[in-house]
């Protein structure tokens, strides 16, 4: 019996979160460096990690803020990421933290805390960010991944962190 194309795999989920850490390093970089490309990058991230066309997204980032901390829209992700209008998604824009790097591990009380279930994979672990400043904010990531059409794409992404940092000065 074969599996259906679609069934996802543990090394699928990796990549995909390594996906997610390359291509948020990518657009701090870009706005650290005064290159105006991060928007149109942020955009071209968003579109490759996030089923917003094809289906549903549940995003609850770490450090969105009210009233919007739950969101389903392109538009909410994007405000969390490069910063919102002031009034709906009155966010400062995640990557204005000036992160320098980001790691990911799935490791929970010694063992992978992944589970497959068909096109599905679920991620939970942490992320490490590192801001210019040398400061380091572990997030605790629930990632849900769905495989459709050959693409991996989140479709849950729920994270919160304890020691909150502060956004740096342009």
């Amino acid at each position: 019996m074969t599996k259906p194309s679609d069934d996802i795999t543990v090394a699928e989920v990796n990549a995909a979160q390594q996906r997610w850490c390359d291509g948020l390093m990518t657009i701090c970089d870009r706005y650290i460096n005064g290159d105006n490309t991060y928007v149109d990058y942020a955009d071209e991230f968003i579109d490759e990690m996030y089923d917003f066309n094809g289906g549903k997204v549940f995003f609850r980032p770490t450090l969105a803020l009210a009233p919007q901390h739950f969101r389903t829209t392109r538009k909410g992700c994007r405000a969390y990421f490069i910063g919102g209008d002031g009034v709906e998604f009155p966010d400062d824009g995640f990557i204005k933290y000036k992160w320098i790097s980001v790691r990911y591990t799935n490791e929970v009380e010694g063992d992978q805390a992944i589970q497959i279930h068909g096109n599905i994979g679920i991620a939970m672990g942490n992320v490490y960010l590192v801001k210019q400043n040398g400061e380091e904010v572990v997030v605790d990531k629930l990632f849900v991944f769905q495989k459709r059409a050959g693409k991996v794409k989140l479709i849950v992404h729920n994270s919160a962190a304890t020691n909150l940092p502060k956004p740096e000065k342009a």
